[in-house]
């Protein structure tokens, strides 16, 4: 069902075949992990170690990651409250359309404000939504900075940097948190891959 009011009269939402149908023909379920951390928190790495590991069990996947869509999709956003904002819906509604197709989706998106991560749960609808706290602290991310921007950011060429001129609100009930500093990118992702494989299960 749609999610929300058409922009105009003029739109019908289309009934479409079930979706249960593309699941059988996937042999899965859908799932949508939604990674948030700070930027070099370890969302991509883990998030592609999870890929892997499911392609691997033969789970059929995508990773939305959050700097790929602004080479795309997003790419005409900026970085104000209001494009952040909208790059979170965005982001959110691809992930809910590769749902309905079947595939297990995961998310890496900085994310930094709770409600934008709970309106991309509300988004999800009934589609399993996990919350994925990729919980490094900044001195861990600072010093890995594998972009360099975290010292662009303390010399103020990078402003509203999240965790540094930016706030980032780390969740309150996360589904599951992932710390990074003592285990290795696939000793991460094992925390996760249990559970989307349960979710993706077929029914």
């Amino acid at each position: 069902m749609p999610q929300s009011q058409p922009a105009s009269d003029n739109l019908t939402w289309q009934t479409l075949q079930p979706r249960e149908t593309r699941w059988r023909s996937l042999g899965q379920r859908p799932a949508i992990a939604w990674f948030t951390g700070l930027s070099g928190a370890g969302k991509s790495s883990i998030a592609n170690a999870v890929d892997r590991a499911l392609t691997r069990n033969g789970r059929h996947t995508m990773v939305l990651d959050g700097d790929n869509l602004r080479h795309g999709l997003n790419r005409d956003l900026g970085f104000s409250a209001a494009d952040r904002h909208e790059n979170i819906r965005r982001a959110a509604e691809a992930a809910r359309l590769m749902a309905e197709a079947g595939l297990v989706v995961v998310v890496s998106l900085i994310s930094p404000f709770r409600e934008e991560r709970a309106t991309a749960r509300r988004i999800a609808g009934d589609v399993p939504f996990l919350e994925v706290f990729i919980d490094t602290p900044l001195t861990v991310c600072e010093a890995r900075d594998p972009k360099g921007l975290y010292d662009r950011a303390r010399a103020g060429k990078i402003p509203d940097f999240t965790g540094i001129s930016a706030p980032y609100e780390p969740p309150l009930a996360p589904d599951l948190t992932i710390t990074t500093q003592a285990e290795t990118v696939e000793q991460s992702a094992e925390m996760l891959i249990p559970e989307l494989l349960r979710l993706s299960a077929p029914g």
